[in-house]
């Protein structure tokens, strides 16, 4: 202040004259009051802040130390490891087919006559159809002639054996009269040689009269004999010629009669194979008859589970949004285009509604575990050929080596090296690469 009082003055005293007097800052000046509470306060808050801090950081910069990399969680989907039932199965395609479907063939080659159209409800046993064959009527008709030239034959042995027998019995008879007649000569011949009435020649004479008639009879009785076995040695011969003919013909009369086609089974015509009047070859098919009654599923099983097919198994099928309950009735022995065809049944009768050839799909139970650690299915199982996974602990995802057992549609069993409860990224952990632990973030 007194510094420009005295340059004011050194001014007024040059003769100098400003016309405006300058303001000082004596005004502008206020006195300050030091809180010396405030100046403690501060630095405390400070250091208790910084302190807040670093603990807060303190979990998340030892999972940022501890990790090779981070994966964002977004990015991952993972399973919680569950004990309880595990059920391995395989889900398949297949086809409804029927369980008896007999093809009908044509009995003889001819034109053919349809008496019923694909999809009409037949009986069995009922007309459905008849082949016209001139060939196999004509041949009837000869084979019938023949049996008839046959048993005319028969009957002409059978009077010639019984005259031939006849003729026998004479002899035989007259041989026995004779015998009788020298057994009277040779007696009268004694008494008279007790007389001496006769010689004794005549005497040997009767004696060998007798003796002659007793082998013409034994002889005349041999000779009936064997003309009795002839006679029906020959009648038999005939006969037999007449019994292979009447077979012939009642061959031929079953042909003639199959013309007339009868449906093998209760159902329904299948599609047709040959058109209306149509001629047709012997044993050309005509048409299906599907029962309906008894249908069955083919299913196309992947060769991988061939092995494991065994009939009985339980099946489910599946046809729109319902599902039948099914088992395993046979498995074919054989593989094509790396495929095994298995047939199931429906274990509850077949339900309505169903067709041949319409699609379905099924799933066959392989195994049924009761208490297993299993996971849900994912693409982790080709990551690391299913040698290991990836457990999720207080933010990091850290590699463990485990032993996998049976895969099913929805679940994997894992034998060892994982807990109930913990959690397993299934998928998203080709990001990891070869690193053991992943950090992940929100």
């Amino acid at each position: 202040m007194t510094n420009l009082h005295a340059i004011s003055g050194d001014s007024a005293d040059d003769g100098v004259s400003t016309g405006v007097r300058m303001r000082d800052t004596a005004g502008q000046d206020r006195p300050v009051t030091v809180d010396r509470r405030r100046r403690i306060i501060v630095p405390v808050v400070a250091v208790l802040l910084a302190v807040l801090a670093v603990a807060i950081a303190t979990p998340a910069a030892k999972r940022w130390f501890g990790s090779e990399r981070s994966v964002a969680a977004e990015r991952l989907r993972t399973a919680v490891v569950e004990r309880g039932p595990f059920i391995r199965d395989v889900s398949v395609q297949g086809e409804i087919v029927a369980a008896v479907s007999p093809t009908v063939f044509a009995p003889a080659e001819g034109t053919v006559t349809l008496a019923a159209r694909p999809g009409d409800q037949v009986t069995e046993g009922q007309r459905v159809a008849s082949v016209d064959s001139p060939e196999l009527n004509n041949r009837l008709a000869q084979e019938r002639a023949t049996l008839a030239g046959l048993e005319e034959e028969l009957g002409r042995e059978e009077i010639r054996a019984r005259k031939a027998q006849a003729a026998a019995r004479q002899a035989a008879d007259l041989a026995r009269v004779e015998i009788v007649a020298a057994e009277r000569e040779l007696r009268r011949a004694q008494r008279s040689w007790e007389y001496q009435v006769i010689s004794q020649q005549d005497l040997e004479k009767a004696r060998d009269d007798l003796e002659a008639a007793r082998v013409r009879y034994r002889h005349a009785s041999e000779d009936a004999e064997l003309v009795t076995d002839t006679a029906g040695f020959e009648v038999r011969t005939r006969a037999l010629a007449r019994d292979r003919q009447q077979l012939l013909v009642n061959e031929l009369e079953r042909q003639v009669a199959a013309l007339d086609i009868g449906s093998p089974v209760t159902g329904v015509i299948g599609d047709l194979a040959v058109e209306q009047k149509a001629s047709v070859q012997r044993n050309q098919p005509l048409f299906t008859v599907v029962d309906l009654t008894a249908l069955e599923v083919d299913l196309a099983v992947p060769e991988a589970y061939a092995d494991d097919l065994i009939p009985g198994m339980p099946v489910t099928i599946r046809y729109g949004s319902e599902t039948y309950p099914g088992v395993l009735a046979s498995v074919s022995p054989e593989i094509r285009d790396n495929q095994v065809v298995a047939r199931a049944r429906f274990a509850q009768g077949t339900p309505a509604g169903l067709r041949q050839r319409q699609r379905v799909s099924a799933t066959v139970v392989l195994e049924n575990r009761p208490d297993a650690l299993s996971v849900r299915r994912g693409p982790f199982l080709d990551n690391s050929a299913g040698r290991s996974v990836w457990v999720i602990e207080d933010g990091l995802a850290r590699k463990r080596e485990v032993t996998l057992g049976s895969v099913s549609i929805e679940r994997v069993e894992i034998t060892s090296g994982v807990s109930e409860g913990d959690v397993v990224v299934i998928s998203g952990t080709r990001a990891f690469d070869d690193v053991d632990v992943v950090m992940i973030t929100d």
